[in-house]
């Protein structure tokens, strides 16, 4: 179920930062018609942080109506308190959703130790498998391997998405986890030599705008076609890199109202995307095949 180009798909905004849910409906349909694998709702590049939880079920509910199976729906989920997670997450499994990505807790930066119980404390709630999420050059806490071996003991607990951005912690955690355990990429730039490190997918940003051809490029990375693989992955290269210029989803949702898509709506403390990068990232999008 977890495998191949996952989506981390954007939460679509009208200008006074209300959910727009007629693009919702539009992301939907332009994913499961262009080879995505799977949608992430309410992680960080749907804006987490400033949802609330009635829009993530509105979000997730409108999702499950619509793709009726065509697609694993994944619910982002993880707060910095474990209470908060832990009660969280029993809503969350309750509704027809695939599964949950929960995030290591931000801010506070726990131990090892502490992390392993807050995430046991989740998994104990979950009624769907879990999903890790570790990303520390956003929540200052780094999920070690070893302790992510510890956790793919814990019921319910079946894959982790790995943005640390080494193929080298890829490789060492595939060489760590039990057979059937998942490990995603959770950075575009490495995704492809992560999936020839053991990876089955990513759960991607460059999707939102390329669905097509980061689909088209994991299928080859993971049917071990790597010379056609990096041949797909080329064009994408920029779009890799400017998707990042200013902290995501800031760029993507810029392109993605460029596209046509979406409405240029995001929530502060973000703020749209500086005008001096609007030409590069327009340029990297025509490379890709974004754009005309």
């Amino acid at each position: 179920m977890f495998s191949g180009s996952l989506v981390a798909i954007v939460t679509p905004m009208r200008a006074d930062g209300a959910v727009d849910f007629e693009a919702w409906a539009r992301l939907l349909d332009f994913h499961a018609g262009n080879g995505t694998a799977g949608i992430v709702v309410g992680g960080t590049t749907g804006e987490s942080a400033t949802l609330e939880d009635a829009e993530l079920r509105e979000l997730l509910l409108r999702a499950c109506q619509q793709l009726r199976g065509r697609l694993p729906v994944i619910a982002g989920g993880g707060t910095s308190s474990t209470a908060s997670t832990v009660e969280r997450v029993a809503w969350l499994t309750e509704l027809p959703i695939d599964g949950v990505l929960l995030v290591t807790p931000a801010y506070n930066r726990p131990s090892q130790e502490g992390l392993y119980r807050h995430f046991a404390a989740a998994a104990a709630a979950a009624r769907k498998p879990v999903l890790l999420y570790n990303v520390p050059a956003r929540t200052a806490v780094d999920l070690k391997p070893a302790t992510v071996a510890r956790l793919a003991r814990v019921a319910g607990i079946v894959g982790i998405k790995e943005a640390v951005g080494e193929v080298a912690r890829v490789r060492e955690l595939v060489g760590l986890l039990p057979e059937g355990f998942v490990v995603l990429s959770g950075d575009d730039a490495t995704a492809r030599a992560s999936i020839a490190a053991g990876a089955r997918g990513v759960i991607s940003v460059t999707a939102n705008a390329a669905p097509r051809a980061m689909s088209e490029m994991l299928a080859a990375a993971r049917r071990g076609d790597a010379a056609r693989a990096a041949e797909l992955d080329a064009p994408l290269g920029g779009l890799h890199r400017q998707l990042f210029v200013e902290t995501n989803p800031i760029p993507v949702k810029w392109l993605l109202a460029q596209l046509g898509m979406i409405e240029a709506g995001i929530r502060l403390p973000l703020t749209p995307l500086a005008a001096e990068h609007h030409a590069e990232l327009l340029a990297v999008a025509r490379t890709a095949g974004v754009l005309e």
